[in-house]
């Protein structure tokens, strides 16, 4: 993997080979949030002209960025739970990342699930667990859900945090085995080139109901739930560059950077 490049980014003065756009995500529930009210992550975020778009964007809901407009389509979300920092974070800089490569594919990322979650830093949007909800109809995942398949997602890559005596309190991608076996390719995948535990599962949903990730393997969308290592709430030390390397992983399962 192009690590070095990956991890040591420059910002505002690299040439931009790929074309994005940048669409809401609306609800019912008011789910627009001020990012930079969340201090611990909007001190990390680099002064880019791009990501100040997201987060003016975020104040109005939740942003979709679709990069690239051609061949399979794959999507990458992050901040289900709006105390998860490490991959919010880490989805800015793979915007920016994949703006500059010759990519095989369409890619839409969500970086901020729930920006009002985000905004408060709190797991929850509204008392809700996201990642619990997204059969529940008008939720924030249950809309990312049926815009997953109305585009026709080729796979989904779900990015968290989880603290030490949390679950599963430990660096982990998790996959299950039925009715996609894809699912549990990409998680070994992804485990094989990170070092990071695999938790694959005989059937999705079987464990966790409602989680995107199950959902979505339950459709036959192949899909993972990638975790790293942070209190929640914080940004540990390098969890973001290992989120941003996870999702790497995801898409260069498909062959998605030339």
């Amino acid at each position: 993997m192009d690590t070095d490049n990956l991890l040591n980014q420059k910002f505002n003065n690299q040439n931009l080979v790929n074309d994005f756009d940048i669409k809401l995500i609306k609800s019912l529930d008011f789910s627009g949030g001020y990012i930079a009210a969340n201090k611990r992550l909007y001190n990390e975020i680099p002064n880019n002209s791009i990501f100040k778009k997201v987060l003016k964007e975020s104040i109005k809901g939740v942003p979709l960025i679709k990069i690239g407009s051609t061949g399979e389509k794959f999507m990458v979300v992050s901040g289900v739970h709006g105390n998860e920092l490490p991959p919010q974070l880490a989805s800015l800089y793979l915007i920016n990342y994949l703006l500059s490569q010759e990519l095989n594919g369409t890619i839409y990322v969500i970086p901020f699930a729930a920006p009002n979650a985000t905004m408060h830093n709190s797991r929850s949007f509204k008392g809700m667990d996201l990642n619990r909800s997204t059969l529940i109809e008008g939720s924030l995942t249950n809309i990312i859900f049926n815009i997953i398949k109305s585009q026709n997602i080729k796979a989904v890559g779900d990015f968290h945090s989880t603290g030490v005596n949390s679950t599963p309190g430990i660096e982990a991608v998790f996959s299950s085995s039925n009715p996609t076996v894809e699912s549990y390719n990409i998680g070994q995948f992804i485990s094989n080139n990170l070092g990071c535990k695999l938790l694959n599962y005989p059937k999705a949903g079987d464990n966790y109901k409602g989680a995107l990730e199950d959902e979505s393997n339950l459709e036959n969308i192949p899909s993972v739930t990638c975790e790293v290592l942070s209190p929640f709430g914080y940004l540990k030390n390098g969890a973001y560059q290992r989120s941003l390397l996870q999702m790497y992983s995801f898409l260069s399962y498909f062959g998605v950077f030339k």
